[in-house]
Order: C-alpha cells, then sequence, then structure tokens
C-alpha cells in the first residue's frame, strides 16, 4: 500500500464519518471506551498535574471539556472542520482546525505541561512529523502521552510495522469506508519515539476488565 496514498485515504475517512463518529463518542457506543480507555487517558494527564494541555487529534473534544472540568487549559486541534465545530459549539478548551502536517511545519505556536495523542495517531510518515514536532511543544518538564491500540491485542498478522485495512466494528451504524492505518509493534513505536528526540519515561497497559486482555498502551515520554 502506498504510502502518500494511504495518508490521503486517512484524511477522506474522517472527514466523511465525522458526523457517525461524533455520535458514536457522545451516545457511549464504544465498549472499551466506556469500560476502560477513557479514564485511563484522564487519568493519566491528571497524574501529571498539568496547567495547560494540548490535544492533538482532539475529535468533537471530549476529552478537552473533561480535563477543562479540572480546571485545566485545553488546546484541542484536528484536521477535521465539523469535529472541530462540535467541539468549539460544546466549549471546554480552545479548538483550532489544523493538520499534522502543519503542526509538524511549526504552525502550532503553543506550549503545554502534556502534549496528549488518544487514539489519534494512525498514519506513518505524518505521525513521525509529527512527534518530531512534540518537543517544540513541551514546556520544561514537560512529556507526551500517547494512548493507542495494544500491539499485542490488535490481532494483526504478521506482526510487523506496516499498513492495515481499517474497521469501524465496535463503533455502532452509520459509518461508511474507513480509513487505513499504520500499525506499529512495540518495538516500532519505541523507534518513532526515539528517532522524534523523546525518550519513554513509562509504558502501561490499561486491562480490558471482561477479556483481562490489555484494551490499550499508553506511552509517557519526554
Amino acid at each position: 500500500m502506498n504510502s502518500g496514498a494511504s495518508e490521503s485515504l486517512i484524511l477522506a475517512a474522517w472527514l466523511a464519518n465525522a458526523q457517525a463518529w461524533k455520535r458514536a463518542v457522545r451516545g457511549g457506543a464504544i465498549e472499551s471506551r466506556k469500560l476502560v480507555t477513557d479514564r485511563a487517558i484522564v487519568e493519566t494527564v491528571l497524574s501529571r498535574q498539568p496547567r495547560k494541555v494540548i490535544d492533538l487529534g482532539c475529535g468533537e473534544g471530549w476529552l478537552a471539556r473533561t480535563l477543562a472540568a479540572t480546571g485545566i487549559d485545553v488546546l484541542g486541534v484536528d484536521v477535521v472542520p465539523s469535529l472541530i465545530e462540535a467541539a468549539q459549539a460544546q466549549g471546554g478548551g480552545d479548538f483550532r482546525v489544523m493538520s499534522y502536517e502543519e503542526v509538524a511545519a511549526g504552525g502550532l505556536h503553543a506550549r503545554a505541561d502534556v502534549v496528549v495523542c488518544n487514539f489519534s495517531l494512525l498514519g506513518h510518515t505524518s505521525v513521525d512529523s509529527l512527534l518530531a514536532a512534540v518537543p517544540g511543544l513541551l514546556e520544561p518538564g514537560g512529556a507526551l502521552l500517547v494512548q493507542t491500540i495494544h500491539p499485542w491485542s490488535a490481532g494483526v498478522e504478521p506482526y510487523r510495522d506496516g499498513w492495515r485495512e481499517g474497521s469501524w466494528a465496535g463503533c455502532g451504524e452509520g459509518f461508511g469506508q474507513p480509513a487505513p492505518w499504520y500499525f506499529r509493534t512495540l518495538e516500532g513505536w519505541m523507534a518513532s519515539l526515539r528517532q522524534a528526540g523523546l525518550r519513554l519515561i513509562d509504558l502501561t497497559e490499561p486491562l480490558h476488565p471482561r477479556t483481562g486482555r490489555p484494551a490499550s498502551v499508553i506511552f509517557l515520554a519526554g
């Protein structure tokens, strides 16, 4: 699968499925989020006691609203205009339409104690470029938090980095063509962080209460 074409398909899929995604998130349609992963990322962000957070790939803004309710100043960024409009309508943060390429090019003139990417890193070169820009977005002592699908629970064969077909399974009704995604092994994630000049500080594996398997993995890097 051509990397450039795949990156374009990710954007096209999210533009086309933005309203279905908003309904799924706000309607609580995704079981793993309700049971495990939403709480896991909120608690991990709060454990850093940040004053300001940048949420890259913020979607319709649920995480920003949750964090803002605790008194944190949140800047949310997403490439999908309708999702940013939905986030702005609910409030709870400063929300901007911006692509990862624009952030990587230095277009986001902001710094924060925590930069968080919650299930929002789907591409290959776009993600590597974005990660390389993260050190410039962090205040001294700041940290990057990435929550993503646990490579061991993704059911992907063979177990090596590469493009895979996407799916909206478990997200509810109303979705169209899914976005492809670039699968990274644990080693692949570590290499991407190192390449970006980031050092892994901690790694946690939130467990699904019904399956006992990792529902996700959260990388903490600085």
